[in-house]
């Protein structure tokens, strides 16, 4: 586009000790024309602590105003404005605001760039002990149970390492449908309030990690959970076909795709993939 345009600039706020602030953080707060966060209350108190006095607007950008106010930033952006976005913790637009605003000065072809900051998802993946070489990060999964299980279901296969945020009072329902999903001995970390005074990690088989959260956990969250093991066609029973199908209808395939394509996986034939869906439909 013509003219002389602005800055989109996504800074990473500390996920808990104010001390992993990074450096560039406080002169950006100081410089922007405009700051865009998440909740203003905390961004008084990150600026208060780091000892810094804004000069520029300051505004709101949540989930709640988000696809209402992105106009009026791209707006500022495009008239030479240096605009700053933080949320209250992390990077945003990983599970925070940040994509729709990020995404609309692309399309304006507005230079977009960060200033990188602490990270619960990398620091949950680097205290795991699990292996972090391939990972996928799922952020946070849904609030009902039938959908939870559902997206799980998706990934049960999934052999990168898994990463998920996770409100401590649904923390007990989700380890126990992992549990389900992914079998009771996938091994698993729960890191609960990372960088802050009672940081921990708590590591052990899904099953063991469930009935430990069931006596209740506080603070925020993060789950690592190991990727699926590889398996070899003879480790393929009759239950894991039929499982898998049901994966793959519940993902929107049709039976009949969903047959050829696990058979084709697993290495065997059509017509036993056939057969174990057909007995376990039978089966009382």
């Amino acid at each position: 586009m013509g003219g002389v345009t602005g800055i989109l600039v996504l800074a990473g706020t500390p996920i808990g000790d104010i001390a992993d602030a990074p450096p560039r953080l406080a002169e950006e707060l100081s410089g922007a024309d405009v700051i865009a966060a998440e909740d203003t209350r905390r961004l008084r108190r990150l600026t208060q602590a780091l000892g810094v006095q804004p000069s520029g607007r300051i505004v709101s950008y949540f989930e709640g105003n988000e696809a209402a106010r992105t106009p009026e930033l791209v707006e500022a952006l495009a008239g030479g404005a240096r605009v700053l976005l933080v949320t209250d913790a992390g990077m945003p637009s990983v599970s925070d605001p940040g994509y729709r605003l990020v995404a609309a000065a692309v399309e304006k072809d507005i230079r977009v760039t960060a200033v990188p900051g602490p990270s619960a998802v990398l620091t949950a993946l680097a205290l795991s002990g699990l292996p972090v070489d391939r990972f996928c990060f799922e952020g946070f999964l849904p609030r009902k149970a039938g959908e939870r299980l559902g997206r799980l279901r998706e990934v049960a296969d999934e052999r990168r390492t898994l990463v998920y945020f996770e409100a401590p009072h649904r923390l007990d329902a989700t380890l126990t449908a992992m549990a389900e999903v992914f079998g009771t001995g996938r091994r698993a970390a729960v890191c609960r309030e990372l960088t802050k005074t009672y940081e921990e990690i708590k590591r052990g088989p899904l099953g063991e990690l469930a009935a430990w959260a069931a006596e209740g956990v506080r603070g925020e969250i993060t789950v690592v959970v190991e990727g699926a093991p590889e398996k070899g066609p003879e480790e393929l029973d009759a239950a894991e076909l039929v499982r898998r199908v049901r994966v793959r209808e519940e993902a929107g395939e049709r039976r009949k795709e969903a047959i050829a394509a696990v058979a084709v996986e697993a290495g065997v034939p059509k017509r036993e993939v056939f057969d174990a869906v057909v007995a376990a439909k039978r089966a009382p």
